[in-house]
């Protein structure tokens, strides 16, 4: 392919990806919103949220093998209607259900983009194959950055409802579906390779490939399930804590666009291993600290988990090749199952630890229902800290378990180079 169209068809997956993130990052801010006006609990809301991540796993098992035989176009074309359709259907929610729905619809879409352009990322980048998927996934967080601000800024001018922020994502929906429009798009990897589809399968049951699909449920859990709860976590430890959310993504997406040169000169299990000791410190520093320091604290832990994504995928496209298209869209969807099995997880310890957080005679239905200003609304604003604080000390157990296996993958590596 000629560089004028690797580079549209790259924009082109930059922008749909934006999209995927746009809607993580609003529907994050959509957590408190939701519970409030549905009436629903914490784990309700976290059944809603997780579903999106089941819809990205069903979208990337089934689309992952699907690429190579109907083509990465027709794939980008579900991910655009389904995009559509979702963001509609939420905008005009009327509970628990009509959310399940469109947020499992926008999952689905989201779960398309990704099994579409990373095999067609390296496809046309085969010789840097880490570096571009950096630069790819770099616009995931630039997406999120994109709408915390637009929340933030809605938020100020008033406009309060949160669905202003889901339509906004109806712009670059409708931006990259016209920018894919009658593109040719090129064969995957394995097609040209000459691998076939029997040994793709092969290499997808390899007990390397099975070790990392599981590492992946882990880092992928500890990245999107605490960023999916940290506005609601840390609701009360800053004034907006959307902007926590901003702080952690705008790291993440200036760590991927300008670290993917430092990343390619470096040993990818040496790079999950100090990820993994950074997200560890991050988590346990934000359980403890509060206020402006709080913000240093996300840092680490942004730096920590900027690189987990793209380089477990670039580890398997570089030392399991023969994985292919499959292999890439199995890692994709372990990891956001393992977002969707963070979510009602988070939500329900962050639900238990705020419980267990109640001082000695009240009640949480009385302390919801405090009105702002009296002394039960700020104990109410305290256990909810408190509750936030313990749930992200839970949390570091998972970057605690990933320092331990990417220890055993590094020195496994050494000794098998």
């Amino acid at each position: 392919m000629d560089d004028v169209k690797k580079t549209q068809l790259f924009n082109a997956s930059c922008v749909a990806l934006v999209v995927t993130a746009l809607a993580f990052a609003t529907r994050g801010s959509f957590v408190q919103a939701w519970a409030t006006e549905f009436k629903l609990t914490h784990t309700e809301v976290g059944w809603i949220v997780g579903t999106a991540f089941w819809g990205f796993t069903l979208a990337m098992v089934f689309g992952g093998p699907l690429v190579d035989i109907i083509g990465i176009g027709r794939i980008i074309s579900i991910a655009f209607f389904c995009h559509v359709a979702g963001i509609i259907l939420t905008i005009i929610a009327t509970g628990f259900w009509s959310l399940f729905v469109s947020t499992l619809l926008i999952g689905v879409a989201n779960g398309s983009v990704e099994a579409a352009c990373n095999p067609l990322i390296t496809s046309m980048y085969t010789d840097q194959k880490t570096r571009r998927l950096n630069r790819f996934h770099a616009w995931f967080p630039t997406g999120i950055v994109i709408g915390g601000l637009a929340v933030y800024l809605f938020n100020n001018i008033g406009l309060t409802d949160w669905r202003y922020a889901m339509g906004i994502m109806l712009l670059p929906t409708f931006a990259y579906g016209y920018m894919f429009l009658n593109k040719l798009f090129p064969q995957t990897e394995r097609v040209v390779s000459g691998f076939t589809y029997k040994d793709m399968l092969k290499a997808c049951v390899s007990p390397l490939f099975l070790f990392m699909a599981f590492c992946m449920i882990l880092t992928a859990g500890t990245e999107l399930g605490t960023n999916q709860w940290i506005a609601a976590l840390l609701a009360n430890v800053s004034d907006n804590p959307i902007l926590l959310l901003v702080w952690i993504s705008g790291i993440m997406a200036l760590a991927r666009q300008f670290g993917g040169t430092l990343i390619h000169n470096l040993k990818s299990t040496v790079v999950l291993l100090t990820s993994s000791i950074l997200a560890f410190a991050g988590c346990i520093l934000m359980g403890y600290t509060t206020g402006a320091m709080v913000f240093a604290s996300a840092g680490i832990f942004a730096l920590g988990i900027a690189f987990f994504w793209p380089s477990m995928l670039g580890f398997v496209s570089e030392n399991i090749p023969q994985s292919g298209a499959l292999g890439l869209a199995i890692m994709g969807g372990i990891g956001f199952l393992g977002g969707a099995i963070a979510q009602p997880v988070l939500g329900a310890i962050f639900d238990a630890q705020t419980i267990a957080s109640i001082p000695a005679g009240q009640t949480i239905e009385v302390l919801k229902a405090s009105a702002a200003g009296t002394a039960e609304a700020a104990t109410w604003a305290q256990v909810q800290l408190t509750g936030g604080a313990n749930t992200l000390k839970f949390v570091a157990f998972v970057p605690a378990l990933l320092i331990v296996f990417f220890t055993f993958l590094h020195v496994w590596k050494r000794k098998h180079v």
